[in-house]
């Protein structure tokens, strides 16, 4: 069984509570797999990037007939801006259906007229939001060359600038390490592990240090970073006075060098090559 997340950020839990460490979030549009209906609140469900956690039920729409209009639809993903509002009409003025945030799914109909997108959601309801908001939506990586691929990850990645820590978090409302490293490459289309580790069946291979290039990963003891050039990445990190992203250096000369990361790199891994 299938279920489409229907709410703009689902938290998938650890356990089949709300009181437990969360695991991860579904954004809104997103189809996740049903693996077991554990309890009449909580099922067990697995994204299709393949991370599993525990989704109130009440947050997916489940029906089938509703899953495959969605799945042949074309899509448009919430891009250009930390959030959007759905609204009733295509004006300011009208009322606010709900609020999506980077990263939800919704399905476009027509042209876009004065600014304004009329949107098709999971269920069937309309609504409309502002045409800027939006970007494509990629399933697979854009056809560019590695050096603009790269170029365009790390610009998404910088995207979330400003965005709170939160643990298991992966919207602008709050994101850790690994759900920005995942969005990042996600966003342009490449599903790599949610968790800080290459990981088999997933297409990111370690590389030799002095090899890395702009949107490579670091991995550091259950912590990782996007690689942006010139001895510079990002992260997210909830270290006091940090908490949440920031760009850090591994040139010791600079002011913003860690010493505590740029000596601890386990691992540098790439997607390239």
């Amino acid at each position: 069984m299938r279920g489409i997340v229907n709410v703009p950020v689902c938290p998938l839990m650890t356990q089949p509570c709300r009181e437990c460490e969360r695991a991860d979030e579904a954004l809104f549009g997103m189809v996740v797999e049903v693996l077991e209906q554990t309890t009449p609140e909580y099922w067990r469900v697995r994204t299709h990037y393949r991370y599993e956690g525990y989704a109130r039920a009440g947050d997916l729409l489940l029906s089938e007939e509703q899953l495959e209009r969605w799945a042949g639809m074309p899509k448009k993903i919430v891009l250009h801006k930390n959030t959007c509002d759905v609204m009733a009409g295509p004006k300011v003025q009208s009322w606010q259906l709900l609020t999506l945030p980077r990263g939800a799914l919704v399905s476009p109909e027509g042209a876009p007229e004065d600014g304004w997108q009329r949107v098709v959601l999971p269920d069937g309801g309309e609504g409309f939001l502002r045409a800027s908001c939006l970007g494509d939506y990629w399933d697979t990586p854009p056809a560019l060359p590695e050096d603009a691929l790269r170029r365009s990850i790390v610009e998404t990645a910088l995207l979330y600038a400003g965005t709170p820590y939160r643990w298991g978090g992966k919207s602008p409302l709050g994101i850790d390490c690994s759900g920005l490293t995942s969005m990042a490459y996600l966003l342009n289309g490449i599903l790599i592990y949610r968790d800080a580790r290459i990981a088999d069946g997933f297409p990111i291979h370690e590389i030799a240090r002095e090899d890395m290039k702009p949107a490579d990963l670091l991995f550091f003891p259950g912590h990782i970073a996007l690689y942006m050039g010139d001895g510079r990445y990002c992260h997210s990190t909830g270290r006091a006075g940090d908490d949440g992203f920031t760009i850090n250096s591994l040139i010791p000369s600079a002011p913003d060098y860690r010493a505590d990361l740029a000596e601890k790199i386990t691992q540098v891994g790439s997607y390239f090559g």
